[in-house]
């Protein structure tokens, strides 16, 4: 048991060193804009990850590799410990100033809304923050959105197996290369690749179409929105998210939206110039399907609604902002009908490709669910001499590895129904006269990690629901089973 113990402060440790870096980083921001006093905040978050994190790191790191169950426990301490310390700017800063910060309880959600890529906030004025907060919670949603252990491999990490292990843990599996090393690498790439892409290119829409507009602002909005866009994330620094953009702007948003919610190894084939590839990846296919579907049912419950915000336009980048877990707004959601909103929940329960930044129970689950309804419906219909050929893509598969994987999605996807319904219930008890579909919209939100809002999500949130959608969020960004790991660890002996 020691030596297990060992094993995950050594990775805890490391993983904090390289979060570290992420405070600093934002130190740019307060001498660019004159907030010098924002550089106390800054430099204490930075010093409380390096302060935590280098004696778990040197004083283990000759420990063993880790296995699966220890990766699990070390992605669920440190995705909550990172959360916790990601507080303290929140705490020194809000919308009334710098020496001014939030209550302890709202800052821990912001930071974890932050960290996990939900974008709920408790802020109900982007636009009032100190420019050192705004970029704060724009970069640990950009960090997040690919993961913080992805970060720490691509940093830290030694070839063998225990790389593997830890990758796995924070819900991938997609492999780019044969190397776990060269695979975060590549994808801190192609991440960095469309992050400089979609900056420069939303900045030059917004100089041709914005207009009352500064450059200056032009650019920081772009830089905040892209960062937040691509990792679907849905912080925003102003107080109407997206509302304000033109409709050019807006479809950049949304192109950026979809590539955040398309697998890093997807990606990959389109960069070396395998399109077919590409288009033909099943995720892909399903997002894109979904979508159309998806839109089509809000215009068709909605059809004799005839309000400006009701338009097409909303309905398709609601729907994709729900989809891909992004979380940004063109339209007062709370409005809408029940029917509208019932629709995005389901999307926010699917979310985005495996293996990219969104949330939810992903769409490669959501295929497998699908045929093995298929495969259960044939396999009950055929005579007992009958050879069935289950097929997932182009790979064949055999009838017990088909139904082993289709367990493995069901699983998951019972436990978050199961989260999400506690959430519900937390919801209904705790603001009694609250509609039932704006608390199944809020939880599918917090667990899916989207970030829209129906209007419950606030300063004034009752404490019992905020830690609920505080639990909603962690779980969900980490598919669950992590947290289980933890929580039975906890009760028993770290094995």
């Amino acid at each position: 048991m020691l030596d297990s113990l060992k094993i995950v402060l050594r990775d805890l440790g490391g993983l904090l060193i390289i979060v570290g870096f992420v405070p600093l980083l934002v130190l740019i921001i307060p001498l660019v804009f004159g907030e010098y006093e924002a550089l106390k905040p800054m430099l204490l978050t930075s010093m409380v990850y390096f302060g935590a994190g280098l004696p778990l790191y040197f004083g283990f790191k000759n420990s063993g590799e880790t296995n699966l169950r220890l990766a699990m426990i070390t992605a669920s301490l440190g995705w909550l410990i990172v959360s916790v310390i990601g507080s303290i700017p929140f705490l020194y800063m809000s919308e009334s100033g710098i020496t001014s910060g939030m209550d302890f309880l709202s800052a821990l959600f912001e930071s974890v809304a932050g960290w996990t890529g939900t974008g709920l906030t408790m802020v109900a004025n982007e636009s009032n923050l100190p420019h050192t907060l705004q970029f704060w919670r724009t970069i640990i949603q950009w960090v997040g959105g690919v993961g913080v252990i992805v970060l720490t491999l691509a940093i830290l990490a030694r070839p063998g197996t225990g790389s593997f292990t830890l990758y796995k843990s924070e819900g991938r599996e997609q492999k780019i290369h044969p190397s776990i090393i060269s695979t975060v690498r590549s994808i801190w790439w192609i991440y960095l690749l469309y992050t400089i892409l979609g900056i420069v290119v939303l900045s030059i829409v917004g100089i041709i179409t914005e207009r009352g507009v500064s450059d200056g602002e032009i650019l920081w909005r772009s830089i905040n929105h892209c960062m937040t866009g691509i990792s679907t994330g849905g912080f925003s620094v102003t107080d109407d998210s997206i509302s304000s953009y033109g409709i050019y702007s807006q479809i950049v948003i949304i192109i950026l939206m979809l590539l955040g919610a398309i697998a890093f190894a997807t990606h990959y084939d389109l960069l070396r110039g395998r399109i077919k590839r590409f288009l033909s990846d099943p995720q892909t296919k399903a997002l894109l399907i979904l979508i159309i579907l998806g839109v089509s049912l809000l215009l068709i419950f909605n059809h004799q609604l005839s309000s400006g915000y009701r338009s097409l336009s909303a309905y398709i980048f609601q729907f994709i902002s729900a989809i891909t877990c992004t979380g940004f707004y063109t339209a007062d959601i709370s409005s809408w009908s029940a029917s509208s909103k019932l629709i995005l929940s389901l999307a926010m329960i699917i979310g985005g490709a495996a293996g990219s930044t969104a949330g939810g129970i992903k769409l490669f689950r959501a295929i497998l669910l699908a045929k093995g309804v298929g495969w259960r419906i044939r396999k009950l219909v055929s005579t007992p001499k009958r050879v069935l050929v289950y097929k997932l893509g182009d790979k064949p598969l055999s009838n017990q590895d088909a139904f082993e994987i289709v367990n493995e999605a069901a699983v998951i996807s019972f436990l978050w129904i199961i989260f999400l319904f506690l959430g519900v219930l937390v919801i209904l008890y705790c603001i009694p006269d609250i509609n039932p579909v704006d608390a199944f919209f809020e939880v599918c939100s917090a667990q899916g990690n989207v970030g829209l809002s129906v209007g419950i999500t606030g300063v004034d949130t009752p404490p019992p629901v905020k830690l609920m959608l505080i639990l909603n969020m962690w779980i969900g960004r980490l598919e669950i089973i992590p947290v289980i790991v933890l929580i039975r660890s906890l009760f028993g002996r770290i094995r």
